[in-house]
């Protein structure tokens, strides 16, 4: 992101400017959401101005209000840019009508909550109700959607989705990008839209996020649909065998344990594995015979295939 931000202050230092109110906006332009305050020089060079004129209009600048001076020499954004601001039809008809909206969403979620307008084929945001001090995290107040994360821009993505309550909801890897405490808060925003009755069409590659949200899945390979079903069903995975696992104890050997409904497969480092239909007697027999013999089997697990193993499964059968 930093190469993309200087990137863009190259460009505006080479764009011509012929006349005074040119020169002007140059100065203004130099400022931005990572460049909130900036020395004389700094505002020289981005905004491709020499340093006497940039002094010059600097200068009338803060006399005016529109910019401000720190004790460091540095300057900002100043109040009556501010005040002019706030007064633009748009943002202050938005703020009045969005901030119960924006209040009742912090108190619900403690985190950022974001107000933002359309700007062409841009977002810009403009207010932002910042989380608890507990949870610190950046606004994104002034900024645009186009020097945001990846995501941070799938969050906005999912929030255009569901501008107008829709009915039916189109999301495409909604979670990308999340980290997992994001991907979890992303998905009980999904869960609740389920829960209201919405019809919501997901694609993911996460099998844990498809089996947490789906009432029904379709897994796709090669561009045809080859199964369908509930995340429980799917593939034959209700009726798929389970894998009993665990180590055999010192000095023993699989001829060393019960009889077992199924046969014993020996892995690596003492493993061994029985597939079986029904686990419960193979549990049984090896629990029953670990008690009478003080074997603890502490690594012992049942093991049914996963969503995922199923959709590598079918994925492979169908390449």
């Amino acid at each position: 992101m930093p190469e993309l931000l200087d990137a863009s202050a190259e460009a505006n230092a080479q764009t011509p400017r012929t006349n005074a109110a040119g020169r002007l906006l140059a100065v203004l332009d130099a400022f931005g959401p990572r460049n909130r305050a900036l020395s004389l020089s700094e505002i020289s060079r981005r905004s491709g101005l020499s340093l006497s004129t940039a002094h010059r209009l600097v200068h009338e600048l803060v006399s005016w209000g529109a910019l401000e001076r720190d004790p460091n020499g540095c300057y900002s954004i100043g109040v009556r840019l501010l005040e002019l601001a706030a007064l633009a039809p748009r943002g202050l008809d938005l703020r009045e009508a969005a901030f119960p909206c924006l209040d009742e969403l912090h108190h619900r979620t403690r985190g950022n909550v974001h107000l933002a307008v359309r700007d062409g084929m841009q977002v810009v945001y403009v207010e932002v109700i910042r989380a608890c001090a507990t949870h610190p995290t950046s606004g994104k107040a002034g900024d645009r959607c186009d020097r945001l994360s990846g995501g941070q821009l799938r969050r906005l993505d999912m929030a255009l989705a569901l501008i107008g309550d829709p009915e039916l909801v189109f999301l495409d890897e909604p979670t990308t990008g999340f980290d997992p405490s994001a991907r979890h808060a992303a998905w009980e925003v999904i869960a609740g839209l389920r829960d209201l009755g919405k019809t919501i069409f997901l694609t993911t590659h996460y099998m844990e996020e498809a089996e947490t949200l789906a009432d029904q899945i379709v897994i796709i390979a090669a561009g045809r649909a080859v199964a369908s079903g509930t995340p429980a069903t799917i593939g034959g995975r209700a009726t798929d065998a389970t894998t009993v696992t665990f180590s055999l104890p010192d000095g023993l050997t699989s001829a060393d344990l019960p009889a077992l409904p199924a046969p014993v497969t020996e892995g690596r480092g003492r493993t061994v594995e029985i597939v079986h239909h029904e686990p419960v007697p193979v549990l049984h027999a090896l629990t029953t015979w670990a008690l009478e013999h003080g074997y603890p089997l502490t690594d012992i697990t049942a093991h049914r295939p996963t969503l995922e193993e199923i959709y590598l499964r079918l994925t492979e059968e169908h390449q």
